[in-house]
């Protein structure tokens, strides 16, 4: 049993709602979409009081069961106006199931600033807000911890998203305190700011009560041990983390380049160096007494998160991912991983999206108001968008918006959200989903960067595309990270069986892909509702007009080629 709650913030009224079986264990993604669906969200103005948010846990939360800690966030997006789940890993779900509560809706708007505690006992405190008003997340957190203690997990509306900045996503505590693992898309740390929520705390107590404990523990030690014993996981994601995807990345063309213009930095077959990448970074960052292996949440064997270290042996930030690596960096011109870690902290500090703030600087460049590489240009932009002037409220506002403003031809976009570090000239897969998904521009929705897609036809990545989709949609359906997919996705008779043990459910093997594909059904069904069409999901005409160096390829497909895709998905 877990509680949900629907919490007015206009009149500050809690009501709960008690929750068993399968009700517990469709959450995330496929419990957002189902909401918002119901609730009409589809036309509502984003960052009016009707748009709900809603905080969702998967049904292991609270337990040390790897990689299934993470928090899903949902709402109308304000970037894109169609729907939005954006999820984070850190302490967040993990408290959240401590206390026994599987997830919560913020409606209304509160009429003054506020942080919400989720207490011990199962009350919920509605406690002033203005001593963390306008200060980074960092100096937040400081005085979130001398306030509530250390035995917390919070959610955190940065700077950015007090004034309602479209790039904001919404911070969640990592397993050592730092506010660094965001949900970060979409803006929904922008509707958080509408609704004058500026944190919401939640105390960590145990191990939640769960239908068959002996089983339960023992399905978290077999999955512990599958993970440590699948090849993808330890040579890849445990080795090298996620920016081991830069190499890859870079030595395929498909790494985003100075706004988009090139598909590789540095021509490694040459003999010259790529600096942004795991292969340089992550010896120079143990050199230095930085973590290349870092858990983001209680009990992740993965730990494919990291902790940069600048020359001095001083922690920079925690984490420096691929997609920063290729938006904030390589976008925009960088090729140091030193100013690059420097400028993810800022990122951190502000609560931002560093896939859209990245893409955003690169069209700023693109528009001829500072040169690629330009670190003082850069750290420049987010100190405008920090004080939240009338310039940088304007960026604050994302890619697609500053592209219009500036009148730049090349921006590089899908439903108004930047495209992440996959081009989709050369990645063609990824492009695909990115183009189909009502989640905008997103590569979570279903990443295959290694595909060769050259020799396939449009059917053939079509139905690599739906199939990933649908696997992913599941997995963040169930709080689970997608890196563990290696072994989930051919384990769904075990992860059936876990989560019967956990919650007392009947579930098949099949009940995985069904709830992906439902989720996917309905996320479709809300963009219809908000007026999407086929040529939302078309691709910036620079795609299909400017060959990308070095492959020299173009975007083959187009919007009306793939936005009927979740019709042909089987009931």
């Amino acid at each position: 049993m877990r509680t949900y709650y629907d919490i007015q913030l206009d009149d500050r009224t809690v009501t709960k709602r008690e929750l068993e079986g399968e009700a517990i264990v469709k959450a995330g993604r496929y419990l957002i979409a189902r909401a918002l669906l119901d609730m009409g969200a589809a036309t509502v103005d984003p960052l009016s009081p009707e748009n709900p948010l809603i905080f969702s846990a998967g049904p292991f939360a609270g337990t040390s069961f790897s990689n299934a800690n993470r928090t899903s966030v949902g709402c109308r997006s304000p970037l894109t106006g169609g729907i939005k789940e954006a999820n984070g890993g850190g302490t967040f779900a993990y408290g959240l199931g401590q206390l026994k509560v599987a997830g919560f809706t913020l409606l209304g708007a509160s009429p003054d600033w506020v942080v919400l505690h989720f207490r011990k006992d199962g009350t919920i405190g509605f406690d002033e807000a203005a001593p963390y008003l306008g200060q980074g997340n960092f100096e937040a957190t400081r005085r979130l911890v001398e306030r509530y203690g250390k035995k917390i997990a919070f959610a955190l509306c940065g700077p950015v998203g007090e004034y309602q900045g479209l790039l904001a996503g919404i911070a969640f505590t990592d397993k050592d305190g730092r506010p660094s693992r965001l949900s970060a898309r979409g803006g929904v740390g922008a509707v958080m700011g509408s609704k004058k929520v500026k944190a919401v705390v939640v105390d960590l107590d145990r191990i939640p009560p769960l239908h068959d404990r002996q089983k339960t523990n023992a399905a978290i030690k077999d999955y512990a041990k599958m993970l440590q014993a699948d090849g993808v996981v330890q040579n890849f994601y445990a080795k090298l983390g996620t920016m081991g995807m830069a190499d890859v990345q870079n030595y395929m063309g498909g790494l985003p380049v100075r706004n988009f213009s090139a598909g590789q930095l540095v021509d490694v077959s040459g003999g010259e160096k790529f600096k942004l990448g795991a292969d340089h970074i992550g010896p120079l960052n143990t050199g230095r007494g930085g973590e290349q292996t870092h858990a983001c949440m209680p009990g992740c064997v993965i730990q494919c998160s990291n902790v940069y270290h600048d020359a001095a042996g001083k922690e920079v930030v925690s984490p420096v991912e691929y997609e920063t690596l290729g938006l904030l960096g390589s976008n925009c011109g960088l090729t140091d991983p030193d100013d690059l870690a420097q400028l993810n902290f800022i990122a951190n500090d502000l609560g931002v999206d560093t896939i859209e703030t990245g893409a955003t600087i690169g069209v700023l460049m693109e528009a001829g108001l500072g040169a690629f590489g330009d670190v003082k240009f850069m750290t420049d932009v987010l100190a405008e968008i920090r004080r939240g002037t009338e310039q940088g409220r304007l960026w604050a506002q994302g890619t697609a918006r500053v592209g219009a403003h500036y009148n730049v031809q090349r921006v590089p976009v899908i439903k108004k959200q930047a495209i992440s570090a996959y081009d989709p000239r050369v990645v063609e897969a990824t492009g695909i989903s990115m183009m189909a998904t009502a989640q905008g521009a997103d590569h979570t929705a279903g990443n295959l960067p290694r595909l060769k897609t050259r020799e396939m036809d449009l059917e053939a990545l079509v139905e690599q595309s739906l199939a990933q989709q649908v696997k992913v949609a599941a997995t963040d359906s169930l709080g689970l990270c997608v890196f563990g997919q290696s072994v989930t996705n051919a384990n769904t008779e075990f992860l059936a069986a876990a989560i019967n043990a956990a919650h007392g459910t009947s579930l098949t093997k099949d009940f995985f892909e069904a709830l992906g594909r439902e989720t996917l059904r309905l996320e479709y069904e809300f963009n219809r509702r908000a007026g999407f069409t086929e040529r939302d999901d078309e691709l910036p005409a620079f795609f299909y007009s400017e060959p990308v160096a070095p492959t020299n390829h173009i975007a083959r497909f187009h919007g009306r080629d793939v936005h009927g895709m979740y019709e042909r998905l089987p009931a």
